[in-house]
């Protein structure tokens, strides 16, 4: 069970939007520890908060990869967002969630066709500052959601939740599950997804703490936000350290592809697991006893987050300055924090008590 100060370190997230869809990847830097140059480029310009939304401008959503459950999600929260607000929603990316320069390339299009702003979930931090740069100069408006990129290549961060609160969570979450005690693995997803790292960071740094003094990092292994894969990785983890007590995903495909596997193994129940998932790909295996407890975001309201911003900052109501306030619809009011970056709130928990109040 766990401790009353972990559920209020990851109080439910207001309103879960019903849908249909199960998602099964996730990846994104939390917070802006991945650039430290002198806050974001949004600092140019002057905000207006009583400007007018802006009607009939054009939106580009670039995900790591289309036609990926959890992007499908996410994008379609900010279509809602932007065509509620007058304006036109467009999505473009690659198919491959490591084609770097494939996003490099749509980057460019967006550019070329004047879009007003781009909404870009960043596969790598600095690889398309070159070309976001380029954007920005040319007038469109740029937003990072879901994973960033250096901070001056941006105008305003769309975070999910705080790294720190991600990070250090899983660690409790499966710590609390083995009894502080015995190996834990990371099923990550690629090696350089700028979220996992700063996550597993965050991770290293919680089990530092005296009471993890029984508990042993031994491997992170990388499954690169491929099922396939990261079923092999899971099996792989378990010949290779057949005392492991626990592994922590912190992608919803690794977590998803890890039950899979423990779930028809002599493992169940025997190794631990948490990390993000959504509740509709994990629900069987926390009924079954695979999973006991893990947590993620809404990804649909992440998007949706990602679209206001992107108006509001083509409407000229906010830069992305550091103390600026807006309003995103039905999600209310956000304030942006620290080098343009404005969290979407707190993870949920899910366990056997309430996964059934949850759709998504």
């Amino acid at each position: 069970m766990r401790t009353s100060s972990i559920r209020r370190s990851c109080a439910a997230l207001a309103a879960v939007t019903s849908l249909a869809l199960a998602v099964t990847a996730c990846g994104g830097t939390t917070k802006s520890d991945v650039g430290k140059e002198s806050g974001s480029a949004a600092s140019a310009g002057k905000a207006d908060p009583d400007a007018p939304t802006k009607k009939g401008l054009t939106v580009g959503f670039l995900p790591k990869q289309v036609n990926n459950p959890y992007f499908t999600t996410a994008d379609k929260g900010g279509q809602k967002a932007v065509e509620g607000l007058g304006s036109t929603f467009k999505e473009v990316g690659p198919t491959s969630a490591t084609d770097t320069s494939g996003q490099v390339s749509y980057v460019n299009t967006l550019t070329q066709q004047q879009v007003d702003a781009i909404a870009v979930s960043a596969q790598d931090p600095g690889a398309l500052c070159t070309a976001l740069k380029q954007a920005m100069r040319n007038g469109v408006k740029v937003v990072t959601y879901d994973s960033d990129t250096k901070t001056d290549c941006r105008n305003v961060f769309v975070s999910q939740a705080g790294a720190e609160d991600l990070g250090r969570t899983q660690i409790q979450l499966l710590a609390e599950q083995i009894g502080y005690k015995g190996e834990i693995a990371v099923l990550s997803a690629a090696q350089t997804a700028t979220n996992q790292n700063l996550w597993i960071d965050y991770m290293k740094d919680e089990l530092k703490d005296p009471k993890y003094k029984d508990v042993k990092l031994v491997k992170v292994a990388y499954g690169n936000d491929d099922a396939q894969q990261s079923f092999q990785q899971t099996q792989g983890l378990l010949q290779e350290y057949p005392k492991l007590a626990g592994i922590v995903s912190p992608t919803t495909v690794g977590i998803k592809a890890a039950a899979q596997y423990l779930s028809g193994s002599k493992y169940r129940g025997k190794v631990k697991l948490s990390g993000l998932g959504t509740p509709n790909d994990l629900r069987s295996y926390v009924k079954n006893g695979t999973v006991e407890a893990f947590e993620l975001w809404d990804p649909a309201k992440l998007g949706e987050l990602a679209g206001h911003v992107s108006v509001a900052l083509a409407s000229g109501q906010i830069t992305g300055e550091e103390g600026q306030t807006f309003e995103a619809g039905e999600l209310g009011t956000y304030t942006i924090g620290k080098d343009g970056v404005v969290d979407l709130g707190k993870p949920t928990v899910f366990d056997k008590d309430n996964i059934d109040d949850f759709d998504f």
